[in-house]
């Protein structure tokens, strides 16, 4: 059995004052006229892994208006051999809440119990905007191979931050940056070779995979440091330009994710929007392939509105290699027509606006 979402339960999440879809583990087409709630649904879904979601909104922000009262969502989580439910809550004003069966836990617990890759409209300037952009993307895809990154990333932002409140301040104590950067450097040396890890395993997922989208080289740029002494001395050293400047200089932050069209031989940033898309989607599909060959299983794969940007062929193509993964697929349209190829391969999901709420209908797709 594939791990997938059994049910999922909304409670006054953005547009849902009440939604509950039971499924089964194929793949999922959410159809629905722009602003019914489609991706209100697919951003709870990623909601039950670490971080803020594919919006990265606070919990404030998810609170459904205007009765502003708190959100929650419920769902049990299927797999083989295993069974969770899985509650998160949030009431005004409060930071959001986890519980894994019955008992608080940390987000970063949710990993363990899902592995969850996404693409969404945001993404689609990805290789012509900032470098944190990139980071975060490449961050995700290395949290799903490794989900202790997420405890690394925390503890470097944290120590970083401590650091920067010094350099700020003009501090001049040499044991508090001593201490602090003792926790970054060990933080980052994980960190860049997690990420390195990452970038190694998509590449290898996408040779030789037979797939009608085109292949990705990819590099990570970062500082030529390797291992935490290395990283300890860089930040020490760099003290006096860091006060300068009211912030760390050197360290993963700044690490940027590159990419080349390899068939062209054409850096991402100068490809045509739809080569960015395409190129989106075979890096998302390799995620999804890798874990696939690593764990046995495959993650989940939230798409958003990808099927309006692709021709009839590789939308088909598409279909195809999801269903041959074996994914429980989140993807959102306009229409029904655009999932017409999948059939019973899949459950559609149509989601409607009324009276100032999105209402859901499970369509009968029997497999």
């Amino acid at each position: 059995m594939t791990p997938h979402v059994a049910t999922l339960s909304l409670s006054h999440f953005r547009s849902h004052r009440r939604a509950r879809l039971a499924l089964d583990g194929r793949p999922v087409a959410l159809f629905g006229p722009n602003g019914a709630g489609k991706t209100n649904l697919m951003e709870a879904v990623s909601l039950l892994s670490p971080g803020r979601g594919l919006r990265r909104a606070s919990a404030e922000e998810i609170i459904r208006r205007p009765e502003a009262i708190g959100w929650k969502i419920t769902a049990e989580v299927a797999g083989p051999g295993f069974g969770h439910e899985v509650e998160l809550t949030a009431e005004p004003g409060q930071a959001r809440v986890t519980r894994i069966d019955g008992k608080s836990a940390t987000q970063t617990a949710l990993a363990r119990l899902l592995r969850i890759v996404w693409l969404v409209p945001a993404q689609d300037r990805l290789w012509i905007e900032g470098a944190d952009g990139r980071r975060r993307f490449l961050d995700r895809i290395t949290l799903s191979f490794l989900p202790d990154h997420a405890e690394a990333a925390l503890a470097y932002e944290k120590a970083m931050r401590d650091r920067n409140r010094l350099l700020r301040d003009q501090v001049n104590d040499a044991r508090w940056y001593a201490a602090l950067e003792r926790q970054m450097a060990e933080a980052a040396a994980s960190i860049t070779a997690n990420r390195r890890a990452a970038v190694a395993r998509i590449v290898a997922a996408q040779e030789g995979a037979a797939t009608a989208f085109p292949a990705a080289d990819l590099w990570l740029e970062t500082d030529a440091l390797d291992g935490a002494e290395a990283y300890a001395a860089a930040f020490a050293d760099s003290r006096v330009r860091d006060m300068a400047a009211g912030r760390a200089l050197v360290g993963p932050h700044r690490a940027d994710l590159l990419a080349t069209y390899v068939d062209k031989a054409a850096p991402a940033a100068q490809c045509s929007t739809g080569e960015q898309k395409a190129l989106l989607i075979s890096l998302v599909l390799a995620n999804a392939r890798a874990l696939k060959q690593d764990t046995g299983a495959a993650p989940l794969v939230l798409l958003d509105e990808v099927a309006a940007h692709l021709d009839a062929a590789r939308r088909a193509a598409l279909f195809d290699e999801i269903c041959a993964l074996d994914a429980q697929a989140w993807m959102t349209g306009t229409g029904p027509d655009l999932f017409a190829e999948l059939g019973t391969r899949a459950q559609h999901v149509a989601v409607t606006e009324g009276r100032g709420e999105s209402r859901i209908v499970l369509q009968g797709t029997a497999p």
